[in-house]
Protein backbone atom coordinates (compact mmCIF):
# COMPACT_ATOMS: atom_id res chain seq x y z
CA UNK A 1 0.00 0.00 0.00
CA UNK A 2 3.20 2.54 1.05
CA UNK A 3 4.46 1.61 -2.38
CA UNK A 4 1.39 2.77 -4.50
CA UNK A 5 0.98 5.86 -2.43
CA UNK A 6 4.74 6.67 -3.12
CA UNK A 7 4.14 6.08 -6.84
CA UNK A 8 1.18 8.65 -7.08
CA UNK A 9 2.94 11.17 -4.67
CA UNK A 10 6.09 11.18 -6.81
CA UNK A 11 4.11 11.14 -9.92
CA UNK A 12 1.79 13.78 -8.60
CA UNK A 13 5.00 15.86 -8.21
CA UNK A 14 6.00 15.52 -11.67
CA UNK A 15 2.45 16.64 -13.23
CA UNK A 16 2.64 19.81 -12.37
CA UNK A 17 5.74 20.73 -13.59
CA UNK A 18 4.76 19.60 -16.97
CA UNK A 19 2.29 22.06 -16.47
CA UNK A 20 4.10 24.85 -15.65
CA UNK A 21 6.44 24.22 -18.32
CA UNK A 22 3.51 24.03 -20.76
CA UNK A 23 1.99 27.00 -19.75
CA UNK A 24 5.19 28.75 -20.17
CA UNK A 25 5.62 27.54 -23.86
CA UNK A 26 1.97 28.63 -23.77
CA UNK A 27 2.56 32.28 -22.22
CA UNK A 28 5.12 32.83 -25.09
CA UNK A 29 3.37 32.19 -27.93
CA UNK A 30 0.80 34.76 -26.59
CA UNK A 31 3.66 37.41 -26.37
CA UNK A 32 4.57 36.10 -29.77
CA UNK A 33 0.73 36.45 -30.98
CA UNK A 34 0.24 39.68 -29.13
CA UNK A 35 3.41 41.41 -31.35
CA UNK A 36 1.94 40.62 -34.20
CA UNK A 37 -0.78 41.96 -33.42
CA UNK A 38 0.12 45.11 -32.46
CA UNK A 39 2.46 45.28 -35.91
CA UNK A 40 -1.22 45.02 -37.54
CA UNK A 41 0.14 42.29 -39.50
CA UNK A 42 -2.11 41.31 -42.74
CA UNK A 43 -3.51 38.47 -42.46
CA UNK A 44 -3.24 36.75 -45.95
CA UNK A 45 -3.82 33.15 -46.38
CA UNK A 46 0.07 32.58 -46.18
CA UNK A 47 0.63 34.38 -42.80
CA UNK A 48 -2.97 32.35 -41.42
CA UNK A 49 -0.98 29.00 -42.60
CA UNK A 50 2.44 30.50 -40.59
CA UNK A 51 0.90 31.42 -37.39
CA UNK A 52 -1.14 28.52 -37.08
CA UNK A 53 2.06 25.64 -38.18
CA UNK A 54 4.71 27.88 -35.82
CA UNK A 55 1.81 27.54 -33.04
CA UNK A 56 0.91 24.06 -33.62
CA UNK A 57 4.83 23.14 -33.72
CA UNK A 58 5.78 25.05 -30.70
CA UNK A 59 3.10 23.11 -28.57
CA UNK A 60 4.38 19.78 -30.16
CA UNK A 61 7.95 21.41 -28.72
CA UNK A 62 6.28 21.60 -25.28
CA UNK A 63 4.53 18.24 -25.30
CA UNK A 64 7.56 17.10 -26.36
CA UNK A 65 9.68 18.51 -23.50
CA UNK A 66 6.40 17.18 -21.10
CA UNK A 67 7.88 13.46 -22.53
CA UNK A 68 11.57 14.07 -22.00
CA UNK A 69 11.07 14.99 -18.58
CA UNK A 70 9.20 11.69 -17.92
CA UNK A 71 11.52 10.20 -19.75
CA UNK A 72 14.17 11.00 -17.74
CA UNK A 73 12.46 10.44 -14.77
CA UNK A 74 12.02 7.21 -15.20
CA UNK A 75 15.50 6.40 -16.43
CA UNK A 76 16.13 8.53 -12.59
CA UNK A 77 14.22 5.54 -11.16
CA UNK A 78 16.04 2.66 -12.79
CA UNK A 79 12.63 2.42 -14.14
CA UNK A 80 14.48 1.32 -17.53
CA UNK A 81 17.97 0.77 -19.06
CA UNK A 82 18.21 2.50 -21.46
CA UNK A 83 17.48 6.34 -22.54
CA UNK A 84 15.74 5.03 -25.65
CA UNK A 85 13.30 2.69 -23.24
CA UNK A 86 12.26 5.18 -21.24
CA UNK A 87 11.56 8.11 -24.12
CA UNK A 88 9.84 5.30 -25.74
CA UNK A 89 7.47 4.26 -22.81
CA UNK A 90 6.96 7.76 -21.85
CA UNK A 91 5.40 8.69 -25.23
CA UNK A 92 3.42 5.21 -25.58
CA UNK A 93 2.14 6.69 -22.00
CA UNK A 94 1.99 9.86 -22.48
CA UNK A 95 0.07 9.42 -26.03
CA UNK A 96 -2.19 6.89 -23.96
CA UNK A 97 -1.14 4.54 -26.95
CA UNK A 98 0.02 1.60 -24.71
CA UNK A 99 1.15 -1.12 -26.89
CA UNK A 100 2.17 -2.94 -24.36
CA UNK A 101 5.46 -3.76 -25.62
CA UNK A 102 7.35 -2.14 -22.78
CA UNK A 103 6.56 -2.31 -19.42
CA UNK A 104 7.29 -0.55 -15.84
CA UNK A 105 8.64 -2.53 -13.53
CA UNK A 106 6.04 -3.76 -11.22
CA UNK A 107 6.88 -1.01 -8.34
CA UNK A 108 6.54 1.23 -10.60
CA UNK A 109 3.69 0.61 -12.69
CA UNK A 110 1.02 2.98 -11.37
CA UNK A 111 3.27 5.30 -12.57
CA UNK A 112 1.95 4.56 -16.17
CA UNK A 113 -1.52 5.77 -15.26
CA UNK A 114 0.03 9.24 -14.09
CA UNK A 115 1.76 9.81 -17.13
CA UNK A 116 -1.10 8.92 -19.21
CA UNK A 117 -3.35 11.28 -17.35
CA UNK A 118 -1.04 13.94 -17.77
CA UNK A 119 -0.39 13.37 -21.53
CA UNK A 120 -4.53 13.64 -21.73
CA UNK A 121 -4.42 17.01 -19.84
CA UNK A 122 -1.57 18.59 -21.55
CA UNK A 123 -2.74 17.65 -25.20
CA UNK A 124 -6.10 19.58 -23.62
CA UNK A 125 -4.58 22.25 -22.86
CA UNK A 126 -2.59 22.25 -26.21
CA UNK A 127 -5.70 21.57 -28.04
CA UNK A 128 -7.70 24.39 -26.61
CA UNK A 129 -4.53 26.87 -27.15
CA UNK A 130 -4.35 26.26 -30.59
CA UNK A 131 -8.18 26.23 -30.95
CA UNK A 132 -8.10 29.88 -29.29
CA UNK A 133 -5.07 30.97 -31.95
CA UNK A 134 -7.39 29.69 -34.40
CA UNK A 135 -10.36 32.16 -33.45
CA UNK A 136 -8.29 34.43 -32.87
CA UNK A 137 -7.02 34.53 -36.36
CA UNK A 138 -10.30 33.92 -38.00
CA UNK A 139 -11.68 37.25 -35.73
CA UNK A 140 -9.23 39.13 -36.79
CA UNK A 141 -9.57 38.03 -41.00
CA UNK A 142 -13.36 39.05 -40.83
CA UNK A 143 -12.94 42.29 -38.90
CA UNK A 144 -10.29 43.04 -41.57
Amino acid sequence: MLSILYQILIGSLLVPFTILVQVAFIQVAIKRLQSLEKKEVKLKTLTITGILSASTLWMLAALSTAIWMWALFFLKLNAFETLEESLYFSMVAFTTLGFGDLILPDQWRILSGVAAANGLILFGLTTAFLFAVLVRILEAKNSA
